[in-house]
């Protein structure tokens, strides 16, 4: 265990979700005593029993694994009583995120987090905002709160700070330890203090930028050029189509050039970071008089994909004499991306949505994804069997062993089957043998 300084051993991470708890978790394997607080008490109660559903490992361990350890060593605990938590630490780590609904941000919840926090915050005290934001807002709004609930200053009676959240989900515990920290604090000191605690958790370069909103804004733009790389090569794959080639191989082939890093396109832009980030911009856009015309563009592109992935479908489905009204679909995956059970903003849910409306019966097999959905069904054979189309829109490793067989012998002579994941690519000749019509992206 790490010999640690007295001012960083205690540490409290607001909110417990996909970033938080892996954040809260890493701070306890190297030696911290840890708060983990969140709202959701059900949640709070099952971490407490070692339950999560996450997707994580780290070293050889599970998340699962690694929680039992944590709350066995009495390193960890989750609650929901963030004034205990406040009082007992000097270090406050908010995770707290930022819903976009309707291309309206609400920042009700780290504003209440924020003056829970404030009310109880102590002299010398560490908070430092994790949560991706609109730039400005933890010297325009948090800052503000923060004073006002502790009648101190920041930068003299406590410290304020702003490091971006960087990880993929899946890979959180070593991109907390290996990926690159960037913070910054709205003071020299703040910043230091800051930097000493992410380096408890962050074994390479923790980087110290010239301000919050640099941090701020790097963060947001970060995901945004992702959101921009996936609208273009989506619209590659309508080209490629057309021309008869593999939007696949041609992406494979492009990123040979050393320059060159084309994204993989999907059925669309799933998960709490990339379809937010223009809607973190646009806010703060607007007030600076500045145009985000190829941003909003690209947003709008993506956002209408499980409309394009539906239509592209359906003409399938008419090839073989078909229509999607009274079609039975099954569908492999509703998780946001590739080995996840995160379903948050998941295109493979919004696809679902759109069959259903259209008239389609949805049977939807997802073993990782823990939402319950009226359409969702618990095996393999539940979503194939007798199905007049199959959509694959997210990977997961139990689909992995499924072979060409396992779907002939559920699925009807006439099905369709639309792999956006180009899952099933080498069955491709063994299916169009048999008269079945299979189609990637």
């Amino acid at each position: 265990m790490e010999q640690i300084k007295e001012m960083y051993k205690n540490v409290a991470v607001f909110g417990q979700g996909f970033v938080g708890l892996p954040l809260a978790l890493s701070f306890a394997m190297r030696g911290c005593n840890v708060y983990g607080v969140d709202v959701v008490e059900g949640l709070v109660e099952d971490i407490n029993k070692g339950i999560t559903y996450h997707k994580e490992s780290f070293e050889g361990k599970t998340i699962q694994q690694i929680l039992n350890e944590q709350l066995k060593a009495g390193r960890y605990r989750a609650t929901t009583d963030g004034v205990l938590a406040v009082r007992e630490c000097n270090n406050i780590v908010v995770t707290v995120g930022i819903p976009i609904k309707n291309g309206e941000h609400d920042l009700s919840d780290l504003i209440e987090c924020c003056t829970l926090i404030g009310r109880n915050l102590k002299k010398n005290d560490l908070v430092l905002i994790r949560s991706t934001v609109i730039p400005g807002t933890t010297e325009e709004v948090l800052l503000p709160i923060l004073e006002k609930e502790s009648g101190m200053k920041a930068g003299v009676d406590f410290y304020l700070a702003y490091s971006s959240e960087r990880i993929a989900e899946g890979k959180a515990f070593e991109e907390f330890a290996y990926m690159p920290t960037i913070v910054a604090g709205i003071n020299e000191e703040s910043a230091k203090r800051a930097k000493e605690l992410l380096e408890i958790v962050c074994k390479t370069d923790v980087i110290v930028a010239s301000s919050i909103k640099v941090v701020e804004t790097s963060k947001v733009f970060e995901n945004v050029q992702r959101d921009v790389n996936i609208a273009m090569v989506q619209e590659f794959a309508r080209f490629t189509e057309a021309l008869g080639i593999s939007i696949f191989e041609v992406i494979k082939v492009a990123n040979t050039h050393k320059r060159v890093n084309l994204l993989i396109p999907g059925p669309g832009v799933g998960g709490y970071c990339i379809p937010n980030a223009y809607h973190y911009l646009e806010p703060k856009a607007k007030e600076l008089g500045v145009n985000l015309d190829i941003l909003k563009l690209s947003r709008e592109k993506n956002a209408n994909l499980p409309k394009v992935m539906v239509e592209i479908f359906e003409k399938l489905l008419k090839d073989v004499g078909k229509d999607l009204n009274g079609a039975r679909v099954g569908v492999l995956g509703l998780a946001m991306k590739d080995y996840s059970n995160d379903d948050r903003i998941s295109p493979a849910v919004e696809i679902v949505k759109i069959l259903r409306q259209r008239g389609a019966e949805v049977l939807a097999f997802d073993p990782a994804v823990v939402t319950e959905y009226s359409f969702k069904v618990n095996t393999l054979e539940e979503a194939l069997k007798d199905v007049d189309g199959v959509m694959i829109l997210a990977k997961q490793k139990e689909f992995e062993n499924i072979n060409a067989d396992d779907i002939l012998k559920y699925v009807k002579p006439d099905v369709v089957i639309f792999d956006t994941k180009n899952l099933f690519e080498g069955f491709k000749k063994f299916f169009e043998d048999r008269g079945i019509i299979y189609k990637t992206i």
